[in-house]
């Protein structure tokens, strides 16, 4: 089917003659429907990618990528299970942690996740020390009853750095009058801001001691918090570790955590891609009619070449080679612009926002400045593979509808 003068007649088809531009304007628009689709789907799914990048990196500043909880009780023993944990190669860092929900009273009231930590090995799992606003998680001392809040949770009880703010956590004790909730004045000393919208709007960070005798767990804590190496081998790392623990421990990882969210994410990207293909497969159609206008032009030629001795197979292969070149072309000069205006998207929307003078990504409303974008070679290979495959199938009918040709009825009138 590819020999060289099938090769030779298809290539020099995509060479018009003066009388023949028609054709190939016509294969210069399967070519452009090619490129512009091709572009539009990896420039899109960059953009997906990178946001899903930008969230997932966000979250994980703010989350650990392993935790190891007690089994219905405190761990008491948890510098055993750090010390278990560090000793795994694949752990960057391990922090205990005290974790209960309660109500933060400030100007206003407003609900918190308290998260009670050692300033020293919460820089080993977490972003917290570097997503600092105003202060530093150092003031957590014990004793010291010293809190740091989510900026946006800040602005929603009304208190700033120094201001006096009263901590309501869900346990109660119980006094002759009854049970009471237990209630603390913390000193604000610190704001962070992790760019991730739960973390802003509800975390609130003690010393590990004042969250201890608050709800008086002696020397226990809720868990420990584990920071890996390879984020994407989280679960694993939890399960052997869990395993390892000297105590009854419950694993989890932040895939489990956030499954539900991720998978959205993927499902979006997923439909987001299907969706788009059929920008491609419409300049896939463009290039059958192509294809069938130049069969029809061709009549002629075709009857002379079968009675030369062109087999019908030889003559199937002219325009599957033509098809085949303008698919070809087009993917390579899609992939190319498509990859060049992912990666200089960021730059080309600031130009925009600077030319019209708006803001199109507001950070107080989308948390994220600019648009993020992520090109990833299997995605780029995925595109063209499609591209390539749907242009092929183009290209059958409009051949075997050539190769079909009767010399005789071709050249009736000619």
């Amino acid at each position: 089917m590819f020999q060289p003068l099938p090769l030779a007649i298809g290539l020099r088809y995509l060479r018009a003659r003066r009388r023949d531009r028609r054709i190939s304007f016509t294969s210069a628009l399967s070519i452009l429907g090619i490129v512009v689709g091709v572009a539009a789907l990896i420039t899109v799914i960059a953009v997906m990618s990178g946001f899903q990048r930008e969230i997932r990196d966000r979250l994980l500043g703010s989350v650990a990528h392993v935790t190891l909880v007690g089994v219905g009780a405190p761990l008491d023993d948890w510098p055993g299970v750090v010390a278990m944990a560090k000793a795994d190669p694949r752990v960057v860092g391990a922090a205990p942690y005290v974790q209960r929900e309660g109500l933060l009273t400030g100007r206003r009231t407003g609900a918190a996740l308290v998260m009670g930590i050692d300033p020293a090995s919460e820089r080993g799992v977490s972003e917290l020390a570097e997503r600092m606003r105003e202060g530093r998680i150092d003031a957590l001392a014990d004793g010291a009853f010293g809190v740091v809040l989510g900026n946006q949770l800040a602005i929603a009880i009304g208190a700033r750095v120094g201001d006096r703010v009263n901590l309501t956590l869900n346990e109660f004790s119980s006094t002759p009058i009854g049970a009471i909730p237990r209630s603390r004045r913390f000193t604000v000393v610190g704001t962070f801001s992790m760019g991730e919208h739960t973390a802003d709007s509800s975390f609130a960070f003690i010393a590990l001691g004042d969250a201890q005798r608050m709800l008086r767990l002696g020397d226990g804590v809720s868990g420990v918090r584990i920071k890996v190496t390879d984020l994407w081998s989280a679960g694993a790392v939890a399960d052997d570790l869990a395993l390892r623990a000297d105590v009854p421990v419950l694993a989890s990882d932040w895939m489990r955590d956030n499954r539900n969210f991720f998978s959205a994410l993927a499902l979006e990207r997923t439909v987001m891609f299907l969706l788009l293909s059929l920008v491609v497969t419409i300049a896939s159609v463009n290039l059958v009619s192509s294809l069938v206008m130049l069969v029809q032009e061709k009549q002629a030629d075709i009857a002379i070449l079968r009675t030369l001795g062109l087999s019908p197979r030889q003559v199937m292969g002219v325009f599957i080679v033509q098809g085949s070149v303008i698919g070809l072309v087009g993917t390579a000069v899609g992939v190319l612009g498509g990859v060049l205006l992912a990666m200089n998207l960021g730059a080309i929307v600031r130009a925009v926002e600077s030319a019209l003078g708006v803001t199109l990504m507001p950070a107080d409303v989308y948390y994220i400045t600019g648009v993020p974008t992520a090109v990833y070679p299997a995605d780029v290979l995925a595109v063209a593979a499609l591209t390539l495959g749907l242009s092929f199938l183009a290209t059958l009918y409009p051949a075997w509808r050539a190769s079909r040709t009767d010399p005789a009825t071709a050249l009736r009138y000619e």
